[in-house]
């Protein structure tokens, strides 16, 4: 996660976890509603989802 966000510090945790956790947290710990949020990311590309990270980013 370093790699690709630099102000996460020293995270070794994948992205794709942070956005399960992200997510889960979002949604009260409801594990459908957090599998239909990560559906889209199933289908993009490392650079898609660095976007869309880095818009979650933005608005948190």
């Amino acid at each position: 996660m370093s790699e690709a966000f630099p102000a996460w510090g020293n995270s070794n945790l994948p992205v794709r976890n942070a956005l399960w956790d992200y997510y889960m947290e979002l949604n009260g710990r409801n594990t459908m509603k957090t599998e239909k949020d990560m559906d889209p990311y199933k289908q993009m590309s490392a650079e898609q989802i660095k976007i869309q990270v880095e818009k979650l980013l933005k608005s948190e």
